[in-house]
């Protein structure tokens, strides 16, 4: 996988809490493969429902409403 230029400002803003995540910093492969399982990543969360590992559609509605 190629570096991203952004990577360092990505790590700084990056909440993913998953243990060995090989995306972390790497927003776009990050949002394309939580997308491809019909999720979102766990930056859309907030810290606390992120640690759930739960990035349902379901849990970010109930999150944010």
């Amino acid at each position: 996988m190629a570096n991203c230029p952004n990577e360092s400002k990505n790590l700084a803003r990056c909440n993913c809490s998953y243990p060995g995540c090989s995306k972390k910093s790497m927003c776009c492969e990050c949002l394309h493969s939580h997308l491809a399982s019909r999720q979102l990543p766990g930056c859309c969360f907030p810290d606390t429902v992120e640690k759930t590992f739960d990035r349902s559609f379901d849990a970010f509605i109930k999150a944010w409403s």
